[in-house]
């Protein structure tokens, strides 16, 4: 398609990009809907969603290696000294202070990216920063086994090197979608992309300690960053920064894009600082989603420890039983898309009354199953609370997670980036505090792990039920396109992110 022809049909439709509840789209619109879904080479936009999958499956593969690593790495193993005599000793001697240090690193660097992410990604395009961020963490992975043999410290430094790269890529995914996903299918594109996170986290506990036995824990990280070596040449040279740009788009899809999304500029958009920082509504997603990365970091981060030391799995099998978890909450963000979705295509509830029953709901079950998980420390029971508490994790996505676009979908990417730095404390606290509290690998002491993790969920969720809203933000109105003239005083419903009907 020539550029002045998409240059035409981008600027020759009116600003509409919240009113699409009029008429959906014109028959080549409904003709291009009806492709069936696993073409996906056929729908530009989702091939996008699917390369995004696969990347955020990397990048939990690459930061979640060294939660299975650090096992096999400190782990008594027989050597045979030169006057044949034969000693148990680890690779590395590090006690559990410096394992939770190291464990936590990650995040020192993680958080610093946040906001930068979003605004460059905004600047130069979010499949670039997206991309690059990745490769530069991938290529640090493969010379992580030369450098932990250097010292503990420079490990540490690239632990936190790697998270400063990592920490651009959650922020500026938002770059992409504001590009390549009309209003009424963001939620569900957002969905497919970041359901990539646990099943990374899965692939990362199950053949992570597959590898480490087969091969040494070496081959973890030569392993997976090859694959995201790979994995960045295919997002390189498929993926476009927009649907104007690529040039194997329909004409028919491009046209649906652009009439959905409109002609709107979103780096001119003023962000009313003072109105977002002092909004309950706000402040009541960033303390769900502190809470909710709490359980989840913690997890991440201890699982396969907590695995070995409390309920005596060998490392084998204690990276399977910690991937059950991750499984259950990629199925479970998939099942509460749809069925949040479907209760407000059939009205059965308000946008608020969704928001507060998922994440409410899904916080109190993960208290009650990490109290259980911490009281009653059996390997049967323990591991089906613990699948449970995080995997239920994945209908609180329904809730504190959308509710960032509910109340302002043009700020939605910086309330994000404030929201996600926030969120990135507990993956330092956590296993660092987790590291002091579990010297000799007790019971008692784990127990103590999983009460602190239980009382963070319950306040997230008293905190939520009483301060959270889905309504357009008085102070978001005057940068929406719902209708430009009028300037509210009280919140309304969010339109853009309610299906026609």
């Amino acid at each position: 398609m020539p550029s002045e022809t998409r240059e035409r049909t981008q600027h020759s439709h009116p600003d509409n990009s919240f009113a699409i509840s009029e008429k959906r789209l014109d028959e080549e619109d409904e003709n291009e809907e009806k492709i069936p879904w696993w073409k996906i080479w056929k729908r530009r936009r989702y091939l996008v969603a699917c390369l995004a999958f696969l990347g955020f499956c990397n990048i939990y593969t690459l930061r979640v290696n060294l939660s299975i690593a650090v096992v096999a790495m400190t782990e008594n193993k027989s050597v045979i000294l030169e006057n044949g005599t034969t000693i148990y000793k680890p690779e590395f001697d590090w006690n559990s202070k410096q394992t939770g240090l190291l464990l936590s690193s990650f995040f020192f660097g993680y958080i610093t990216t946040q906001f930068v992410g979003g605004f460059i990604g905004a600047k130069v395009g979010g499949k670039k920063v997206f991309g690059l961020g990745l490769l530069v963490t991938a290529i640090l992975t493969l010379l992580t086994p030369l450098l932990a043999k250097l010292s503990y410290e420079v490990l540490l430094a690239v632990r936190i090197v790697e998270g400063v790269f990592e920490g651009v890529t959650y922020p500026c995914i938002h770059a992409v979608w504001a590009r390549w996903a009309p209003p009424l299918e963001r939620s569900r594109l957002a969905t497919i992309a970041f359901a990539g996170s646990y099943v990374g986290t899965v692939i990362a506990m199950t053949t992570g300690a597959l590898l480490a036995n087969a091969f040494g824990w070496e081959s973890i990280f030569y392993v997976f960053g090859v694959i995201a070596v790979i994995w960045f040449l295919a997002w390189w040279f498929i993926v476009a920064e927009s649907p104007s740009e690529d040039p194997h788009i329909s004409k028919k899809e491009l046209k649906y894009i652009l009439k959905a999304l409109g002609d709107r500029n979103q780096n001119n958009v003023k962000h009313p600082w003072k109105d977002i920082l002092s909004s309950a509504p706000v402040w009541a997603i960033i303390v769900s989603h502190f809470s909710e990365n709490w359980g989840f970091y913690t997890l991440l981060t201890q699982l396969p420890k907590f695995m070995k030391e409390a309920l005596h799995f060998d490392l084998a099998s204690s990276g399977v039983m910690s991937a059950l978890p991750y499984l259950a909450m990629s199925i479970f963000t998939l099942i509460s898309g749809y069925l949040a979705d479907m209760c407000l295509e059939r009205k059965y509830l308000t946008t608020t009354q969704v928001r507060k029953l998922f994440n409410c709901g899904a916080f109190l079950a993960q208290t009650v199953f990490m109290l259980c998980a911490g009281f009653l420390l059996s390997p049967v029971v323990s591991s089906i609370c613990l699948t449970l508490a995080v995997g239920l994790g994945g209908f609180a996505w329904s809730g504190f997670s959308i509710n960032y676009l509910d109340v302002g979908p043009a700020h939605a990417s910086v309330i994000m980036g404030i929201g996600n730095t926030f969120a990135t404390v507990p993956g330092i606290i956590s296993p660092a505090l987790t590291g002091f509290l579990v010297v000799d690998g007790s019971p008692s002491e784990w127990r103590n792990v999983f009460y602190i993790a239980g009382g963070v969920y319950l306040f997230g969720s008293i905190i939520y039920g009483f301060f959270a809203s889905s309504e357009l933000q008085p102070w978001a109105w005057e940068s929406q396109t719902l209708n430009p003239s009028s300037k509210k005083t009280k919140g309304v419903e969010n339109q853009g992110y309610v299906s026609e009907t």
